[in-house]
């Protein structure tokens, strides 16, 4: 990761709602979602979000390469009451992503226990001994090609938890420049994308379900 060159993309915001309390945006692959280490990296969608909405405040992340649904909070009320439905899994997030090979099954279950490789940050790997417990849901949506649609459902949300569960499937995600070797890693993208967020709004109590289109 050393010779990484961070390059956003330059596009328009992708605004899915906004209100007094939340604001949900469609990350582009390629742009951090708050700021890097470095003045190089201070671009990213939070700060792009701040000019529109001044009072933006975390709430979760997708990573760098990941596309897709994200929320923020325009109050400290939202941010802690988002905080909490993450924190005790009252959140459903859903992702499509196109894998290498076609698993050998319909529908799964990768319950598989992550922590960091911390000679090999920012990757992370499976340890049975001191991992932390992940789980995904998974289905195969279709088969393109040499490859597979699928729809994947992080049950716990660790780091990385998709892009390992699926490599420790034999599946990994295309574009995969850490988990993925050989062609399966040369893509011009991670083809992973956050399709859909389902919540209680802070405020109203009301459910409510954001999706964005994928991109791939």
């Amino acid at each position: 990761m050393s010779d990484f060159i961070y390059t956003p993309p330059q596009v328009p915001l992708s605004i899915l709602h906004a209100d007094d309390d939340i604001v949900v945006a469609d990350k582009p692959a390629g742009l951090l979602s708050v700021p890097g280490r470095g003045i190089e990296r201070a671009d990213c969608l939070i700060a792009r979000l701040r000019a529109e909405f001044p009072s933006v405040l975390l709430v979760h992340r997708l990573d760098l390469d990941t596309s897709g649904v994200i929320i923020f909070a325009l109050t400290a009320q939202a941010q802690a009451h988002l905080g909490q439905q993450f924190e005790n899994r009252r959140t459903q997030k859903r992702y499509v992503a196109l894998v290498s090979g076609h698993p050998l099954e319909k529908r799964g279950r990768v319950d598989l226990p992550l922590i960091v490789d911390w000679p090999n940050r920012p990757r992370q790997k499976v340890c049975h001994e001191t991992g932390r417990p992940a789980q995904t849901d998974w289905r195969v949506l279709r088969h393109e090609g040499d490859n597979a649609r699928m729809r994947l459902v992080p049950v716990t949300g660790r780091s990385h938890q998709l892009r390992v569960h699926m490599q420790a499937l034999g599946h990994p995600i295309l574009g995969d420049t850490l988990y993925a070797r050989g062609a399966a890693a040369d893509f011009p993208r991670l083809m992973l994308h956050a399709e859909e967020l389902r919540l209680t709004h802070p405020m109203t109590g009301q459910p409510q379900t954001f999706r964005a289109p994928t991109p791939f």
